[in-house]
C-alpha cells in the first residue's frame, strides 16, 4: 500500500528511502524479536546505525531532522515491528534537544553516536506526579560553582535502564511554572542517578523509573539557557509529535492487511468472510480512515519541512486522528478475527497491545483536542 507515496508532499529522496527501508526491514524484521528485550532493543538501535537510517534522527549540522523522512520511517517499521520503531523513534527524540538547541560542542560529544548506533538517546521528562503538565516538574537543579546538582525522580522513561544518556528537565528557580525550567544532558554513568525500577507494560519496551541524587554535571551539559527548559521540551516534542502519528498509520495499515488475508481464507458458510457485506464495510471504513490519517500525517510533516508558518495545530490534528483512527481500525481487525484476535502469537493480538500507548505519550489526545481548540480560539477574543 504505497499510493500516497506518489502525493506532492514527497520528494524522490523520500520515495527513495521507503524502498530501501522496506527491503530492510524484509530482511532483519521478518522473524521478530529472539532475544531479551533490552538485547534486541540494543541490537535494532545498532543495525539501525549501520545502515544510516539513524542518521535521519539528526539531520546535519545546518539543519533540522527532515519530518517527512521521520515520519516515513516510523510509519514502515511500525509496520513491521513495534520496537524497531520504539528503537528508532527514541534515538530521535532522545536526542533532539541537541539537534535544536546544542552548542557545536554538545553535538560533537553526543549526535556521532546517536546516529551510528553507538549511542542510545533518552528524554527524560515524565515524573511520578507530573506527566502532560510538564509546566509542575518538581525535579531540581542548583548551581554549585562551575556545576550543576540535580535531584528528582523521572518515570516511564523510555530507554530506562539501557541508554547512554538522558536529556532531563529540572527546575532551576528562574521563574514560577514553565519559566524556571532547565534541560541538561547527563551521562547514564553519572554518580548518583540510578534504575530504580524497570516497568512492565503491555507492549514491552526499555522503560524505567529513575532517581537523581544528587547528581553533579558541568556546567556544559545545560542545553541553551537556564530557564529555557520549556521551550527546549516542547519545541523537540513538537518535531516529533507528527512521526507518532506515522506510526500508527504504520500499525493501522498493518491491521487492515492482516484482515484482509483473514477475511479473504476463513471460511464463512459456501464462501469466505470477505464475501459478507458487513466484512467489505468494515474494512472499507478502515481503509477510509487510514487514508484520512495519511493525509493529515504527511501534510503536517510537509509544513513542518517546508517552515515558515506555526505547525502545531496541524501536527496536533495528525497525531490526535491518526492515533485514535489506528485505534479503531487495529480493534476492527481484532473484532474480525475473532478469537484469534486476542490470541498470543497472531500479529493483530501485538498490534492490538502496540497501539494503545500512542493515544497516551508525547501529548494525550485530550492535550492534542486542548492545542487545537486554543489555535482556533485565539485572536477571536473581544
Amino acid at each position: 500500500m504505497t499510493d500516497h507515496l506518489s502525493w506532492p508532499f514527497f520528494e524522490e529522496r523520500h520515495r527513495k528511502l521507503r524502498r530501501e527501508l522496506e527491503s530492510w526491514s524484509e530482511q532483519h524484521l521478518a522473524n521478530g524479536a529472539r532475544e531479551d528485550l533490552d538485547t534486541e532493543c540494543r541490537n535494532l538501535v545498532a543495525q539501525l546505525g549501520e545502515a544510516g537510517f539513524l542518521k535521519l534522527c539528526v539531520g546535519t549540522a545546518n539543519r533540522k531532522p527532515d519530518v517527512r523522512s521521520l515520519a516515513l520511517s516510523r510509519e514502515t517499521l511500525a509496520y513491521h515491528s513495534g520496537l524497531a520503531d520504539f528503537a528508532f523513534a527514541m534515538q530521535g527524540l532522545g536526542s533532539g534537544a541537541i539537534s535544536l538547541f546544542g552548542t557545536v560542542e554538545q553535538k560533537r560529544d553526543w549526535l556521532p553516536a546517536v546516529a551510528s548506533g553507538d549511542g542510545i538517546a533518552a528524554f527524560a521528562m515524565t515524573e511520578p506526579g507530573c506527566g502532560s503538565d510538564a509546566a509542575n516538574i518538581n525535579s531540581s537543579a542548583m548551581r554549585d560553582g562551575d556545576e550543576w546538582v540535580i535531584v528528582g525522580e523521572k518515570t516511564y522513561i523510555s530507554n530506562g535502564g539501557i541508554a547512554d544518556f538522558y536529556v532531563t528537565f529540572a527546575r532551576t528557580g528562574e521563574g514560577e511554572g514553565s519559566r524556571g525550567l532547565s534541560a541538561f544532558v547527563v551521562p547514564a554513568d553519572a554518580a548518583g542517578l540510578s534504575v530504580e525500577e524497570r516497568l512492565d507494560v503491555i507492549a514491552p519496551h526499555p522503560l524505567a523509573r529513575l532517581k537523581y541524587d544528587n547528581v553533579r554535571v558541568a556546567g556544559g551539559a545545560l542545553l541553551g539557557e537556564a530557564g529555557e527548559g520549556f521551550r527546549v521540551g516542547m519545541e523537540t516534542l513538537n518535531l516529533f509529535r507528527v512521526t507518532v502519528g506515522a506510526a500508527a498509520l504504520g500499525f493501522a495499515r498493518r491491521a487492515l492487511a492482516e484482515a484482509l488475508e483473514f477475511s479473504s481464507k476463513r471460511r464463512l458458510g459456501t464462501g469466505v468472510l470477505a464475501d459478507n457485506p458487513v466484512t467489505q464495510a468494515k474494512l472499507a471504513d478502515m481503509a477510509v480512515a487510514i487514508d484520512a490519517a495519511a493525509l493529515l500525517v504527511y501534510r503536517a510533516a510537509w509544513q513542518q519541512d517546508l517552515g515558515g508558518i506555526d505547525n502545531r495545530r496541524a501536527a496536533a490534528m495528525a497525531k490526535l486522528h491518526a492515533t485514535e483512527a489506528a485505534q479503531q481500525v487495529v480493534d476492527a481487525a481484532v473484532q474480525m478475527h475473532g478469537g484469534a484476535g486476542v490470541t498470543r502469537g497472531y500479529k493483530i493480538e501485538e498490534l492490538y497491545r502496540e497501539v494503545r500507548a500512542l493515544r497516551i505519550y508525547e501529548g494525550a489526545s485530550e492535550v492534542q483536542r486542548q492545542i487545537i481548540a486554543r489555535d482556533l480560539l485565539k485572536g477571536r477574543g473581544p
